[in-house]
């Protein structure tokens, strides 16, 4: 599987932790920044360009990183086929993919351990979209929403 990540100056100590352990774990990573810390950087700069790969399928799965994970989820959440969320426990980072085929984890980096995220990040890569009717038609409807909205 491809993992794109990103981090502003918020989330890149957590990110630069998790690179390497995700590539270990075998999934390609593809980094797209920040490639060094900038404590100016702003989010959304990082962020829109990896959404922009979740919703092209350049990647299969992302990972995106601020300070508290709130904007990053605002921004990535702007991006048509992206569905995002900010995660803090073990159940949402596999359900949120089970249920409602989650495709961007959102972290917090000044909030969230590195122990938790590793957990975090692992349910979320292993788990799988159930594909069951129900889940189906709830993502038709977001899907709609967003055709509707131009969003």
């Amino acid at each position: 599987m491809r993992v794109g990540i990103a981090a502003d100056h918020g989330g890149f100590q957590l990110k630069e932790y998790l690179v390497p352990l995700v590539r270990r774990w075998g999934y390609e990573v593809i980094d797209f920044g920040a490639h060094e810390y900038n404590h100016e950087d702003d989010y959304p700069d990082l962020i829109i360009p990896l959404a922009r790969a979740v919703a092209f399928g350049e990647v299969e799965r992302g990972i995106a990183i601020c300070g508290s994970g709130v904007g990053a989820a605002i921004t990535a959440n702007k991006i048509p086929g992206v569905r995002a969320a900010l995660i803090t426990d073990f159940y949402s980072a596999h359900q949120g993919v089970e249920h409602d085929d989650l495709n961007l984890l959102c972290l917090g980096g000044w909030v969230t351990g590195q122990a938790l995220a590793q957990d975090l990040v692992r349910a979320f890569l292993t788990a799988t979209f159930s594909g069951l009717e129900r889940h189906r038609r709830r993502l038709d409807k977001i899907a709609r929403l967003e055709k509707a909205t131009g969003a």
